[in-house]
């Protein structure tokens, strides 16, 4: 590692140590519904919307109904993406002529299970995608369908996420807030205006945003070259502010249109993290204690700086295989040495590593490398980023609500160890709250673990219709430990609603397009469900006082169990798998015998 680029890790997180209190403090006004700066544009919209959608704003949901409208705008949002998707050859906006007769050679068609896929993964802010969509989406499904959809997906996290706290925050209550009411003023208050923001400044960076067909030009060697165009700069703010990741070129965030200039880099960056930290300090000040919030921050902290470290190490560090062969890998003025393959040149190893690390921390997904190409350990930190339920600052929402299962499980394992009671925040711990936390946390690893042993040994046959059609079908991945690797890694992402892949794998067969598909939605929807039981059953609980008894959820030795929690987890559910793939891949590439 250089300091050059230890100081650039240090710099992004003094960054976001900056934004997370003023951000935890705004949405908290959002969210309780007090008067903001914003409220003199927005009010007059949010009420109209409520008055369109026949929405009481007064009237609270117990946790079932709070359900129930979270899945049932789910569902619309399945079927109408998936609608605009199959029918796009026969609506505007569409200058490319994708699906229809006169669509390039090299479109992808828009199959029934590739529609499938690509509707589950916008609708549960995965943002998995199976193809190019440069070369496969319409502009209007671009917008309409995708764009919207990271909008929608990203409110439906956050109102989780302040739905869970709230059943912390509330005592003897029967209610944790109306579903609608929460979308709505995620959307206005908060996506809507930073994206405004962040969308004029891409464009100003140097990102595109138009409705222009491909412009065919000369190159400077006197080659024609197709340079695509489109609304890209309106869907790049969104995705990473709703840590939706789908990228708009299938390059994703190494395109020089997606990602102009550092500046852009950094700003995408802060992005990923501004709302999930900030909602840390937002829990603390909901609770009334605002250490509470500051030890979820610093357990999340931690992960992050050691799991960002580490992939540097790793890619700085590069391949011994190449070493041994007299090619120079050290770090000089004239080349930045380590393991290159696959990175935008422009950032090199440092700032790869750490986007790599920040977009799997948070359920994003975006990339500027490819992390098939990362070395095994600098491969295996996202990948055991997101078999952690991405706890670390996670999705919008999505992160702070996975780490506050996990902290009802940390003490409840704290209480029996020590023989104190379980109790966070004021709120006893008891069997029903244990029994949800544990189920969100087997859902995830119970998909991710059968569809990869499945698809490992499953006999698939060449050119049959579990494969892709054509000659290629016979391998849809790379074979032996990294082969393994990245059957986990789709499976993971899947799960873990990341999106980001082991892009060897060819996952546009109706296989992994439906089993990729159903791994999304159970990790969406059987990891909110419990976390909103548990809200149910916090909020009717009395205030429990603290007592020597007590263990305190607030301090150093709280963020260290909670740490333990995450990581033993971890690690007992998936060591036997990363072992097969990562681990054995890094001591054959020791030995030479990566091949």
């Amino acid at each position: 590692m250089t300091l050059l680029g230890i100081a650039q890790i240090a710099i992004f997180f003094v960054l976001v140590v900056a934004i997370t209190k003023p951000a935890g403090v705004f949405m908290y006004r959002v969210f309780e519904g007090e008067r903001t700066f914003l409220h003199p544009v927005f009010r007059p919209l949010e009420r109209l919307i409520y008055w369109l959608g026949g929405v009481r704003e007064e009237e609270e949901q117990s946790w079932v109904r709070y359900s129930a409208s979270m899945i049932s705008l789910s569902i619309f949002s399945f079927i109408f993406v998936y609608l605009l998707q199959r029918l796009q050859g026969h609506l505007p906006l569409n200058p490319m002529h994708f699906s229809t007769p006169q669509a390039p050679s090299n479109a992808t068609a828009m199959t029934p299970d590739l529609a499938f896929n690509t509707a589950v993964s916008f609708t549960t802010n995965t943002n998995w995608q199976s193809y190019s969509p440069d070369t496969t989406m319409s502009y209007l499904t671009q917008m309409a369908a995708l764009a919207v959809q990271n909008f929608v997906s990203a409110a439906v996290g956050i109102a989780v996420a302040v739905a869970l706290i709230r059943g912390f925050a509330r005592h003897t209550a029967k209610t944790i807030g109306n579903f609608w009411v929460d979308v709505t003023r995620c959307t206005l208050y908060v996506l809507l205006p930073i994206c405004i923001l962040a969308t004029l400044f891409f464009v100003a960076q140097g990102s595109i945003q138009n409705f222009k067909g491909p412009a065919t030009v000369t190159t400077l060697e006197g080659a024609s070259q197709v340079i695509e165009q489109g609304p890209l700069a309106s869907q790049l703010a969104i995705k990473m502010l709703g840590t939706n990741g789908g990228g708009y070129f299938n390059a994703n965030s190494a395109h020089p249109y997606e990602n102009p200039t550092p500046l852009a880099n950094l700003l995408q960056m802060l992005l990923i993290f501004v709302l999930g930290a900030g909602l840390t300090y937002m829990f603390g000040k909901m609770v009334r204690d605002t250490r509470q919030g500051w030890a979820i921050f610093a357990a999340m902290s931690l992960m992050f700086l050691a799991g960002a470290f580490i992939c540097y190490w790793a890619e700085q560090r590069g391949n011994p295989m190449l070493t041994n062969m007299g090619l120079e890998h050290v770090y000089t003025a004239g080349q930045p040495g380590g393991n290159m393959e696959g990175k935008e040149v422009r950032f090199g190893n440092p700032m790869t590593a750490l986007f790599a690390t920040v977009t799997t921390d948070a359920s994003c997904g975006a990339v500027i490398g490819m992390h098939d190409s990362f070395t095994p350990i600098g491969g295996l930190v996202p990948l055991f980023n997101i078999q952690t339920d991405e706890v670390i600052f996670g999705g919008v929402g999505a992160g702070l609500y996975s780490m506050l299962i996990y902290a009802v499980v940390a003490v409840f394992i704290g209480g029996l160890m020590v023989g104190r009671t379980p109790e966070y925040v004021g709120k006893k711990i008891e069997q029903k709250e244990v029994k949800m936390a544990i189920i969100a946390i087997l859902a995830t690893s119970v998909v991710i673990l059968g569809f990869t042993a499945i698809s490992s040994v499953a006999p698939f046959a060449k050119g049959g219709y579990w494969n892709s059609p054509g000659p290629a079908a016979a391998n849809t991945n790379n074979g032996a430990a990294h082969g393994f690797s990245e059957m986990l890694y789709a499976y993971s992402s899947g799960a873990g609603n990341n999106g980001s892949a082991f892009a060897g794998i060819n996952a546009n067969t109706p296989w992994y397009n439906l089993t990729i598909g159903l791994d999304m939605l159970v990790g969406r929807f059987l990891f909110i469900i419990p976390a909103l039981a548990i809200a149910g059953s916090l909020a009717s609980k009395k205030l429990v006082p603290v007592t020597s008894g007590t263990l305190p959820t607030n301090g150093s030795l709280f963020v260290v169990l909670l740490i333990g929690t995450v990581i033993i987890v971890g690690a007992l559910t998936y060591f036997p798998a990363l072992s097969l793939g990562p681990i054995v891949e890094h001591f054959q590439m020791l030995n030479g015998k990566l091949f």
